[in-house]
């Protein structure tokens, strides 16, 4: 079909000639599709805009200036707009930045924070209670992460010793903490 074919073509769409329309959509809709497919990158998107872009068509053909520039390249025109705007349309909208002032922040607040300090202060304050030796298996168990057979070993006491050594001191230290 020649420039002259498609052209005559889209004038008598515009005049709303189903039978010029269907004749337009033959000659044309494979190499429209095939830049839908080539912008959207998804065959069934691609399927769905190529109708919205005949939609198009039909209802703009009027707008069609006939001149020595090719038919077609007004078709593909259409038919590649469409396309992007439907990439653009899938894109989220930016959000405006004030949007962010409702998000809250994970970290504790200012009196969150305080609470913690004043809670830690006691904590060390209690540790200091307990004997030397005692308090260092505590930290050593419960800051650090050292098991009770390494702290035994280290301290140079058995097993279950170290493990009532801590027994014990953890309930001093909660004795103390509850004053």
């Amino acid at each position: 079909m020649t420039p002259q074919d498609i052209t005559k073509l889209i004038v008598r769409t515009s005049m709303r000639d189903r039978t010029a329309f269907d004749s337009l959509y033959r000659a044309t809709s494979a190499k429209l599709f095939g830049v839908c497919l080539r912008v959207l990158n998804d065959r069934a998107e691609a399927e769905e805009a190529l109708q919205e872009v005949f939609v198009k068509i039909w209802t703009k053909a009027d707008r069609f200036a006939a001149s020595d520039l090719s038919p077609i390249s007004w078709l593909v025109a259409i038919a590649r707009n469409h396309a992007i705007d439907r990439i653009r349309a899938r894109r989220r909208p930016h959000s405006d930045i004030d949007d962010a002032l409702d998000i809250a922040d994970p970290a504790p607040g200012p009196e969150a924070a305080a609470v913690t300090a004043g809670e830690r202060e006691k904590i060390h304050g209690c540790l200091e209670e307990l004997e030397k030796t005692k308090a260092d298996a505590v930290r050593g168990a419960y800051l650090k992460g050292e098991s009770y057979a390494e702290l035994a070993a280290r301290h140079g006491v058995p097993l279950n010793t170290m493990r009532t050594w801590l027994r014990r001191s953890l309930m001093k230290l909660r004795e103390c903490l509850e004053r």
